[in-house]
């Protein structure tokens, strides 16, 4: 994928929400909620504020928890990523 975010941004493939039964029956109220955990695909350089540099906190591969709509949808070759800020990142999961 050539997608490369800007400044503080992060591209971010959602975990599967949908969540099915053994006999392969998918929850529409586990479906219907939005995603709000995702693996980090790739992150932008950072961002220079008031002057000093702001780093980014996440890396590729990290699994973070985020804001459930602070992001923007983008689709590609039948995968959709999450484009959003790292202030809208709550935390990284560890540990799973």
């Amino acid at each position: 994928m050539n997608l490369k975010p800007l400044y503080d941004r992060v591209v971010i493939v959602p975990t599967n929400a949908q969540e099915k039964v053994s006999g392969g029956i998918i929850l529409p109220s586990v479906s219907d909620e939005k995603c709000s955990v995702g693996i980090v695909v790739c992150c932008g350089d950072g961002q220079t504020f008031d002057g000093k540099n702001v780093e980014m906190q996440v890396n590729q591969g990290d699994k973070v928890l985020y804001s459930k709509f602070s992001a923007v949808e983008y689709k590609f070759e039948d995968k959709t990523y999450e484009i959003l800020r790292q202030a809208d990142i709550l935390a990284i999961i560890k540990g799973e």
